[in-house]
C-alpha cells in the first residue's frame, strides 16, 4: 500500500512534569543543552493536506506557537491523563481562523474525562468564545483523517488501556509498559516507531530503558525514537551515545520524514 509523504515534528518529548522540572537543580535540569528542555510530549503529523496533532499537553499553546503551526485539522487523543489532555482549549484560534470545528477524535474512556473536565465545552448553552470541537469516538478499528491512514493499537499504562497509533509506516507509542503479542502484530512491518522511555529504574506505568530498548529489538523496527523522558534519565547526548544503532533519543523540535 501507497502512503502519503508524512513530516512528524516533536512538540514535546518530556514526562508529565517536563524537564527541567520545577524545584530542581539537579544535573539534567540544569543542564545547557537545549535537547534536555522537554514540554510534555505530543507530535505534529502533517501530509501534503492534512495535520494532526496527538495530545494537546499543558504546553499546547506554547508547542504551536514554538513551530508557527497555523493549521489544524484533527487532534487524535491517546488517553485521559492531563499532560495529555490538558491544552485542549487553545485550539480555538484554529476555529476562529478557519470558520469550522476541530475533529477531536477519542475512545469512551478518554472522551469521558474529556466532558468531566471540559464540561463548558460540551453544555447545552454555547458560551460565546468557547472551542468548537466535532467529538468523534474511535475504537481499534482503522480510520482516515483526510489522507493519512490511522490504525489505533492497544498498548497498556499499568491498568489503563492506552491508544498508541500508526500512520502508514510510522508508529507511535506513549504511556506503555506492556503490549499484547497481537497488538505488537500491527506495529511490526514500521520504518520508524516513537517509544516511551521514562526513566532507568523500574517504573508501575512506563517503560525503563532497557525495557523500550528490548522492545525495539524485538520488533525489529528500523529506527526509534525514545520519549515521555524524565530528568531521572540523563541528559540527551550521554543518553544518546549509550544506545544501540538505530536507536535513538528524540528531542523537542525533532522533524522526521517518511
Amino acid at each position: 500500500m501507497a502512503y502519503p509523504q508524512l513530516t512528524i515534528t516533536f512538540l514535546g518529548t518530556g514526562t508529565s512534569t517536563g524537564v527541567p522540572m520545577i524545584g530542581c537543580g539537579c544535573y539534567v535540569c540544569t543542564s545547557p543543552d537545549e535537547k534536555d528542555k522537554r514540554l510534555r510530549s505530543s507530535i505534529l503529523v502533517q501530509s501534503a493536506n492534512t495535520t494532526i496533532v496527538v495530545d494537546t499537553t499543558p504546553d499546547f499553546r506554547q508547542q504551536m506557537l514554538r513551530i508557527d503551526n497555523k493549521t489544524l485539522d484533527a487532534v487524535l487523543f491517546t488517553h485521559p491523563h492531563k499532560d495529555h489532555t490538558a491544552g485542549l482549549d487553545d485550539v480555538r484560534p484554529y476555529n476562529f481562523f478557519f470558520k469550522k470545528p476541530i475533529e477531536v477524535y477519542a475512545n469512551s474512556l478518554t472522551e469521558e474525562a474529556l466532558k468531566r473536565e471540559f464540561a463548558y465545552v460540551f453544555s447545552d448553552f454555547r458560551y460565546p468564545g468557547i472551542p468548537d470541537i466535532d467529538l468523534i469516538t474511535i475504537d481499534d478499528s482503522p480510520f482516515v483523517i483526510g489522507d493519512i491512514p490511522v490504525q489505533p493499537i492497544t498498548v497498556w499504562h499499568h491498568k489503563m488501556p492506552v491508544y498508541a497509533f500508526r500512520f502508514g509506516d510510522f508508529t507511535y507509542i506513549t504511556d506503555a509498559n506492556r503490549i499484547d503479542e497481537k497488538e505488537k502484530d500491527k506495529i511490526k512491518g514500521s520504518k520508524i516507531m516513537v517509544l516511551n522511555a521514562l526513566r532507568h529504574e523500574d517504573h508501575i506505568s512506563h517503560f525503563t530503558l532497557n525495557q523500550a530498548i528490548a522492545l525495539a529489538q524485538e520488533l525489529q523496527v528500523p529506527e526509534t525514537y525514545f520519549t515521555h523522558i524524565s530528568h531521572q534519565l540523563g541528559r540527551h547526548q550521554e543518553v544518546e551515545d549509550s544506545l544501540p544503532p538505530g536507536i535513538h533519543v528524540a528531542h523537542d523540535g525533532l522533524k522526521l520524514m517518511i
